[in-house]
């Protein structure tokens, strides 16, 4: 068994049940848990279900590039620190902008400005010594523009990869999501290796779908040998639907990374 821990996102599967039935099957399963923005969750529920949450949203509103957006993203990743807090979770994600309910940007971006990435290490440097402080990780989410986030800016791995490592923070690391890459960049076992330290997080879901692995063109078979070349310990997260039922799905994504 590879020494990483794999975790799996109640937010998109065991659909039928319950938030909080959810996290109590995937966790009795022997998966970590994952959750989005926590503002409409019953956050001492969670707690009690005794789940390892591994990761969670870091912020409800904000932005990294404009002074009243960044003012609300701050505010938000104190108040998600709170709640991570209660939750014993160490990992809260980010995006490079605030995202609607839809997945798109709040404030769309066709040109992402020189003065624009240093405001984004800035804020992100910011957000870096706020979880130094409360003994937590934030991680920078790459995401794809082709299909699901259009407009969103910093949204390529190697856009994420230069933030985090300008910013150079034990508290600030990548959250890795193949499935974004593999839609945006390819060439996925060569940038795992290239982005070796600043990985904070890997998340997965297959090509096309978003399904779990085995269910489209990513090898994750090949992508699991590579972590173990590279001594990877940290999380990897199925963060994708299930095609059909969610159990056989999980255990599918665990066959794909059981070395």
């Amino acid at each position: 068994m590879a020494d990483y821990t794999l975790s799996v996102c109640a937010e998109m599967v065991f659909l039928d049940l319950p938030l909080i039935s959810r996290v109590e099957r995937i966790h009795a399963l022997g998966f970590g848990v994952e959750i989005w923005g926590w503002a409409d969750k019953d956050i001492t529920a969670l707690a009690a279900t005794g789940a390892r949450f591994t990761s969670m949203t870091g912020y409800l509103t904000g932005t990294l590039t404009d002074e009243e957006g960044i003012a609300q993203l701050l505010a938000s990743a104190e108040r998600s620190l709170a709640v991570a807090a209660q939750l014993n979770c160490p990992s809260l994600n980010l995006h490079g902008t605030g995202l609607d309910a839809r997945g798109l940007p709040v404030k769309p971006v066709e040109v992402v400005t020189g003065q624009m990435w240093l405001q984004a290490a800035d804020t992100l440097r910011q957000l870096a010594q706020l979880g130094e402080r409360a003994g937590r990780v934030f991680t920078l989410e790459n995401l794809n523009l082709a299909v699901d986030h259009p407009g969103t800016p910093f949204a390529r791995a190697a856009d994420t990869l230069a933030l985090v490592e300008a910013v150079n923070s034990p508290a600030l690391k990548m959250n890795l999501d193949l499935y974004h890459a593999q839609i945006g960049e390819g060439n996925l076992i060569a940038l795992l290796r290239r982005c070796g330290p600043a990985i904070g997080e890997i998340q997965v879901a297959d090509v096309p779908g978003r399904q779990q692995p085995g269910t489209g063109e990513i090898n994750y078979r090949a992508i699991a040998r590579a972590l173990e070349q590279m001594h990877y310990r940290g999380v990897v997260a199925l963060e994708g639907w299930a095609t059909g039922d969610s159990t056989e799905a999980l255990a599918q994504f665990r066959d794909h990374f059981t070395c």
